[in-house]
């Protein structure tokens, strides 16, 4: 899996609509709020053209490609985290996330109705970012009254900890939240605790049907997100979702019908991996050739017990052809003629675009 993420906003944001771009699975989209009851959940496969060439040059009889997992649940209203609307019990559906694609109405129409009356989206989009910090804080809080007690025995690592979750819920508390420079103690317990407001955000700002990206409503969301240090997309719910529609072939001729430069969806999906610092390497034989998305840095061993568990641990080395060797020579045979393919050990930090054949112990 490349990654997870959960998509949030106010009831008639376009969640849904967005959902449906993603995933082509038809979620009902709906002018009512609360109309998505349960979460959904999707699997999109990321495009990338490597991987067809890493598999013309192993003669590979099929492709895998890296995919990626979205999570629609319920809008969230104004108390959320106490129980209004749907209630707080979505919001554990996207605390395993490993983003959050905040979706934000950024255009009027009066047969959409706004739980709101209308969309104001730095107000609106401050609602969903307080109701994610109150689930926090919650949490936070029954954590701290539990470390209190066992503290109080005089444990310097229970001390550490208290210290810890106290200090995130004075960052949760700041406007705007406070993420930057978490130590070490704070990390783990974010991690521990799967905390919402620490996990990295993407603005989608929902422009509706025009695809127009110059609305004032726009630059207020995008320095709203500016001001989280977080990415803010304009993003057509509506037209995309048309565009999932189409057969594969007819999309490029609509997209440029509507004088779109390319699919918002892959878009998306590729500022999903930036922001969470994402690469992608290769495998490849006879059989299949398949791509893998593994964090930035990521040590060959642990590379290899992405593609086999038993990997990692029986790992001896990796034969590396880096992206650049191929594009530039294309076969696999010119390539080992001309002496490019690298052997590394189990430290080596795999790079962007690599294909690894990795030996391991019988």
């Amino acid at each position: 899996m490349g990654f997870k993420c959960g998509l949030v906003g106010l009831p008639n944001a376009g969640k849904s609509t967005v959902f449906n771009a993603l995933t082509r699975l038809g979620v009902e989209a709906s002018a009512y709020p609360f109309c998505t009851i349960n979460p959904h959940f999707g699997i999109v496969p990321l495009e990338d053209g490597r991987l067809d060439r890493v598999r013309e040059a192993a003669g590979s009889s099929k492709k895998t490609p890296t995919v990626l997992e979205f999570v629609d649940i319920a809008g969230l209203v104004e108390g959320a985290s106490k129980g209004e609307g749907l209630g707080n019990q979505f919001l554990s559906h996207i605390q395993a996330v490993d983003a959050i694609g905040h979706v934000v109405r950024c255009f009027e129409d009066a047969n959409v109705s706004h739980p709101y009356g209308s969309p104001d989206p730095e107000r609106d989009a401050d609602i969903v970012e307080t109701e994610l910090a109150l689930k926090d804080l919650d949490i936070l809080e029954r954590n701290a009254a539990k470390v209190r007690t066992a503290a109080r025995s005089g444990n310097a690592e229970l001390a550490a900890r208290l210290e810890a979750v106290e200090s995130l819920m004075t960052r949760i508390n700041r406007r705007p939240p406070d993420r930057a420079g978490l130590g070490d103690a704070e990390q783990e317990a974010v991690r521990e605790l799967n905390l919402l407001s620490f996990k990295p955000v993407i603005f989608l700002a929902n422009i509706g049907e025009t695809g127009s990206a110059g609305t004032a409503w726009l630059e207020r969301l995008a320095a709203f997100a500016a001001s989280r240090n977080s990415l803010c997309l304009p993003f057509s719910a509506k037209i995309q979702s048309e565009i999932a529609e189409l057969p594969d072939g007819e999309q490029d001729l609509f997209l440029k019908s509507m004088g779109i430069r390319e699919n918002g969806v892959q878009e998306l999906i590729r500022a999903g991996t930036a922001v969470l610092r994402l690469i992608t390497f290769f495998t490849a034989n006879a059989n299949e050739a398949r791509a893998w998305t593994v964090p930035d840095g990521t040590p060959a061993a642990k590379a290899a017990g992405r593609v086999h568990t038993d990997f990692e641990r029986a790992f001896i080395k990796a034969e590396v052809i880096p992206w650049s060797a191929l594009e530039a020579h294309r076969t696999l045979k010119a390539v080992h003629d001309l002496g490019l393919v690298q052997v590394h050990g189990r430290d080596y930090a795999v790079r962007d675009g690599d294909w690894v054949t990795f030996r391991i112990r019988k």
